[in-house]
């Protein structure tokens, strides 16, 4: 940087690094200021949208202010799909005056229930849903007549969903669409599938899991189905020819339906898959899927649809043992030097049908796995080899606290290569750092730093492990000023207006029904 050069970076709408599917018709803009200079301070900004072709298509003009943090939208409200850059210009105190910025790239999602011609659609089958039932795997075949030049896939569950395109996994997000109030507001995401598509036939499909929508939730043993019984997806694939023309591809009775190898995904108990029961191929075209069941569609109301107001879970690092060392009673024990939140990763390689079995917990009790601190929160998962070779695997719908993990059923001598822990958390991005001459003032910090990050798993809870991890408020305020020190914890709040009321009203009603009078 040039001695006192002034510099506009980090554009966000809404402070959002993921601009694609906005939900905010008249969204809020935020910047930062990189200079040199001594004692600088904006005076003044400008925010102009470029036209397609580079001449400028509207301006703010200059506004005399030193706000550069969710500045008011300046133009007139965008509307859903519309495309639109930005940059900013600033001035200073001292008479300086900024380049124009890098230009942000904008795409506004889905505003209005009329926007969406697609149906929720449920497995036809019948299930006991007062228990644990395999997650459904949904699928459908269409027919592009050109190659797309551009493609957008809007989608969303009743329940915790991932989805495929021609085999290929959409995004990289977890456990979406997330902790909700389902009958007041439901997040939808977004993507870019234009990479993906071609001329021809091409087929998309998604897995539905329990999640926070049915899966087992709640003090006391928890209960099913707070929310409904029946998982259901949502999916519109909209896609744009070069010749301006479009199509959509919806959810609606032409789906199939099967079950397939995740025979129970639990958030509190975990996840139990048996690689045997693995159909390749079945989100490919041309997969033979006459053995799949029909789908039925579902009444929801479409006007609690919205855009995600922060970012997505996604995993975020790896972390290799520490130790590993047999207990007094013969156990595998793992220790991971950390307590995280996420999730085992294994390769293992032996004959079909053989089970391991991963336990997780935050402590160990007289040399043991201490799962004590769980309550009944099983925090287990289990996998079924399929006896093909070397097998890499990890669950997908449920997650754990725990810095040790007990392996039981694994074939031979386990490996440090063998096993990795993934952590897991709200994709945050971190604010700030800090470190001193005292090693156990810095260990202390990065403790804190950990719990943020195991407890900003798309709701800030008062914990990741026990059956529990509730979005107590309490726990969030007594260490909110750290919170914004450390991460821009803001997102996972905004944007849930009235989410703490409408969920205590319905904690209210539940325990009123198990309690009558």
């Amino acid at each position: 940087m040039k001695v006192n050069e002034v510099v506009v970076s980090r554009l966000k709408i809404e402070h959002l690094r993921e601009t694609l599917g906005v939900g905010v018709p008249s969204p809020r803009l935020s910047w930062q200021v990189k200079t040199e200079a001594q004692n600088w301070q904006q005076v003044a900004y400008e925010i102009i949208r470029p036209g397609r072709n580079g001449p400028m298509h509207e301006s703010s003009g200059r506004i005399e202010s030193g706000q550069s943090r969710f500045v008011p939208w300046p133009f007139e409200p965008l509307v859903s799909r519309q495309r639109i850059s930005l940059k900013v210009r600033v001035w200073g105190n001292d008479g300086s005056e900024s380049a124009w910025s890098d230009p942000l790239r904008v795409e506004m999602g889905l505003l209005a229930p009329d926007d969406w011609s697609a149906q929720f659609i449920t497995p036809a089958w019948a299930e006991d849903t007062s228990q644990a039932n395999p997650a459904p795997y949904l699928r459908h075949e269409f027919s592009l007549r050109d190659t797309p030049v551009s493609a957008r896939l809007y989608i969303t569950a009743l329940g915790v969903y991932e989805a495929e395109i021609n085999g290929r996994r959409v995004g990289d997000q977890l456990l979406a669409p997330g902790w909700t109030v389902y009958d007041k507001r439901l997040r939808y995401q977004t993507f870019d599938v234009t990479e993906v598509l071609s001329a021809g036939t091409n087929a998309i499909g998604a897995i539905v899991a329990d999640g926070w929508y049915r899966g087992r939730f709640g003090f006391a043993g928890g209960r099913r189905n707070i929310w409904g019984d029946r998982l259901a997806l949502l999916a519109q694939l909209e896609v744009t020819y070069a010749d301006g023309s479009s199509e959509r591809i919806i959810t609606d009775g032409s789906w199939q339906a099967t079950t397939g190898p995740i025979q129970m995904a639990c958030l509190y108990d975990g996840e139990r898959y048996d690689a045997r029961l693995e159909q390749p191929g079945w989100s490919k075209p041309g997969f033979a899927a006459a053995s799949w069941s029909a789908v039925a569609s579902i009444e929801q109301d479409l006007s609690v649809l919205i855009a995600p107001p922060g970012p997505p879970v996604r995993r975020q690092e790896t972390l290799a043992p520490v130790t590993i060392s047999q207990s007094p009673a013969g156990k595998t024990l793992i220790d991971f030097g950390q307590n995280l939140v996420g999730w085992l990763r294994i390769r293992v390689q032996r004959e079909a049908g053989q089970t391991i079995t991963l336990r997780h917990a935050e402590v160990l009790e007289n040399e043991e796995l201490g799962t004590r601190p769980l309550r009944i929160a099983e925090a287990t998962d289990t996998y079924t080899l399929r006896g093909d070779g070397v097998e890499v695997w990890e669950p997908r719908f449920t997650f754990h606290g725990f810095r040790y993990a007990e392996i039981s059923g694994w074939p031979g001598e386990l490996k440090a290569d063998d096993i990795e822990a993934v952590v897991v958390h709200s994709d945050m991005e971190r604010a700030g750092w800090f470190e001193c001459s005292d090693p156990l003032v810095n260990r202390l910090h990065e403790n804190v730093v950990w719990g943020m990050r195991g407890n900003f798993l798309d709701v800030p809870t008062d914990c990741p492990q026990r059956d529990e991890r509730l979005g107590w408020t309490t726990g969030v305020c007594p260490n909110r000023r750290l919170h914004l020190r450390r991460g821009r914890f803001p997102l996972l709040l905004a944007g849930r207006p009235g989410s703490g009321s409408d969920e205590r009203g319905r904690r209210r009603a539940a325990n009123r029904a198990q309690h009558p009078g």
